[in-house]
């Protein structure tokens, strides 16, 4: 058996799962969300416990049971306490703020960028060059940092650009002095 697969979904309190057919519904006080279900797995609920369990034994089988165990678990995870990205930018002039749910950004170009947050994800800018991402929704959360990110990803020589928090930045020495 898959390893991830079979480990219990612990199911905390304030948070409801509805198992349906082909579907497993998770509300909680931050949103709620639904996953669809393949046919191949089943979803069994029993005292504030989600067990994902499959029907046979092929390869297609094992990866799915593990990949929906932990799709279910991020859904749970999200609707009780919610995800959270940073992402830091870097160099002398670059910066964001926040207008609603749009990001002004500053980045070195010749025109600001404006950046639309998707639905869900909310965010906190502090100083001009940290900003927080927080929402649900872990998938929705990095491919929005993902597309920040990649507005001006940090570069090699001087480390300027936009990085997450916890990334570091290989850096390379400059042009060597010509020899003599």
């Amino acid at each position: 058996m898959s390893r991830v697969g079979r480990l219990p979904i612990s199911v905390p309190s304030g948070v409801t799962v509805s198992i349906g057919d082909g579907s497993v519904g998770v509300k909680g006080s931050r949103g709620e969300a639904e996953i669809a279900i393949p046919e191949q797995l089943t979803v069994d609920q029993a005292d504030n416990q989600v067990v994902v369990k499959r029907t046979g034994d092929s390869r297609q089988e094992r990866s799915l049971h593990g990949l929906f165990r932990v799709l279910i678990a991020n859904a749970v995870t999200g609707v009780s306490q919610g995800f959270t990205r940073v992402l830091q930018i870097n160099g002398v002039g670059f910066r964001a703020e926040l207008r609603g749910d749009t990001i002004l950004f500053n980045l070195g170009f010749s025109h600001p960028i404006l950046f639309q947050l998707p639905d869900g994800v909310k965010a906190k800018i502090d100083k001009q060059t940290l900003i927080t991402l927080d929402g649900p929704d872990r998938q929705v959360l990095g491919q929005a940092a993902a597309q920040i990110r990649e507005l001006r990803p940090p570069e090699p020589y001087k480390g300027k650009g936009i990085k997450y928090a916890e990334e570091r930045v290989r850096r390379k020495a400059g042009k060597a002095g010509a020899a003599s």
